[in-house]
């Protein structure tokens, strides 16, 4: 497909870069051409492509032109932790201590879970991404085969990680999952990982550790997300998790942790120094009651950070526009600083900061020659007026009503409330309510 998106106003993300004017040629999966016009008058101004000024011979036929109108083209947010397959707990399993939250309602209706239900379930979850204006997601879960096929039939971009604890999974599945999804190209790539330090054994531990040094290959977990995880590892092995993951050598080729809340200031420099990502997930932390990650010190510190929604029994919607605003408002809030966390900031971890915490290099802003994930937004509703700063509009005034289309991998699957997907959403929504009415019978 060759599809030309002119009359746009643009935000690549790249460093520095202020929005602009101008279009975008997309072919195939790539992005071909970004031409920057020096006004907003489509079709009476010059192009600049890289600041050369040139008018671009436009390829015939276009499979599709799409005047923007206007309208705000960038990357699409990568939703950094996420378990796609939980939607079958959406408000199911509310208002409880996550350790209750987990034994009493989650786990055991997991445990009946098949695989054809998690596919059918993380195809729910692609849907609410694709309104979101998510194109990657960090998936978590149960059946890595099922969320994978529920990704690839849907068109989603998707990175696996593995949730491997005592009780699911095993290291020689974890290394299969590794050489296979990463030897295919297309949508879906993996990386290393486990549950968190509680749900494993020290000797499962080591194992993922010699795996990572196998494959000179990233991890990433849970990992610090309440004191009371923190408290009994100390009990356990007199180190908080942070310290105890990297004395076993999990940390020698980076990684991340998921939530990263009760960290000490030795955690953060073995952050600091390991190069780890941490991962926030403001809503899921606020409705657990787990508490406030201390962002604005990740920043000073220069520790990257990206934003995920965790998954949607935890949170209960995957709306990145909420966890953004939440970033920097928390932070704002347990700084004592209305300073202390800039939308700008907050809008690149939502956007290449995720795509660097998922190791998608070509996936991070808009240029020639990247991935074309992107999407466009809704200037056009009382929320986004006026435009004196629409970067900022995004994070603290913007919703999931502004984004009116969808492209993942050159292909575009949400547009204007229509899915393009492969089936309609109401057979989904159908077959999720079958899987919802046969688990709690």
């Amino acid at each position: 497909m060759k599809i030309r998106f002119y009359h746009a106003r643009i935000l690549t993300m790249e460093e520095k870069r202020p929005i602009f004017w101008g279009e975008v040629w997309v072919q195939g999966n790539q992005i071909t051409r970004i031409l920057e016009e020096d006004n907003g008058n489509a079709g009476t101004s010059a192009f600049h492509e890289r600041g050369i000024g040139s008018e671009p011979e436009l390829p015939v036929p276009w499979d599709e032109e799409i005047d923007c109108q206007g309208n705000l083209l960038m990357p699409g947010f990568k939703d950094a932790h996420t378990h796609s397959g939980m939607t079958f707990l959406r408000s199911m399993a509310d208002d409880l201590p996550l350790q209750e939250w987990l034994e009493k309602q989650v786990f055991p209706l997991e445990a009946k879970l098949t695989g054809e239900d998690i596919y059918h379930l993380a195809k729910l979850a692609v849907l609410e991404y694709l309104t979101s204006g998510i194109t990657s997601i960090f998936d978590m879960y149960l059946d890595t085969e099922a969320t994978a096929r529920a990704c690839m039939d849907t068109g989603m971009r998707c990175v696996l990680v593995s949730g491997l604890n005592n009780f699911t999974s095993s290291l020689e599945q974890v290394e299969r999952d590794y050489q296979r999804w990463n030897q295919e190209s297309g949508l879906v790539s993996y990386q290393l990982g486990f549950h968190a330090e509680y749900t494993c054994s020290r000797e499962l531990l080591c194992g993922v550790a010699k795996l990572a040094g196998r494959f000179h290959a990233p991890v990433y977990m849970h990992l610090s997300e309440t004191a009371h995880e923190v408290e009994e590892c100390r009990e356990r092995y007199g180190m908080t998790p942070t310290a105890f993951l990297d004395s076993l050598g999990i940390f020698a080729y980076g990684g991340g942790g998921y939530h990263c809340v009760h960290m000490t200031d030795e955690d953060i420099e073995i952050f600091r120094r390991r190069g780890l990502f941490a991962i926030t997930n403001p809503a899921s932390n606020l409705k657990l009651a787990s508490g406030i990650a201390p962002i604005a010190e990740y920043d000073r510190l220069g520790v990257p950070v990206a934003i995920g929604t965790d998954g949607p029994a935890s949170n209960n919607c995957l709306d990145m526009f909420r966890e953004m605003f939440l970033v920097t408002a928390l932070s704002k809030l347990r700084e004592n600083d209305a300073s202390s966390m800039d939308a700008l900031k907050v809008l690149r971890m939502a956007t290449a900061g995720g795509a660097h915490a998922m190791r998608l290099e070509d996936c991070d802003v808009l240029a020639e020659g990247k991935k074309a994930d992107l999407i466009m937004i809704d200037l056009q509703q009382p929320n986004m007026q006026p435009l004196n700063h629409i970067p900022k509009n995004l994070v603290y005034s913007g919703s999931k009503s502004n984004v009116c289309m969808t492209m993942v991998d050159g292909r575009i699957l949400y547009r204007n409330g229509v899915f393009r997907v492969g089936e309609e959403p109401e057979a989904i929504y159908r077959k999720c309510q079958e899987i919802v009415a046969r688990l709690t019978d």
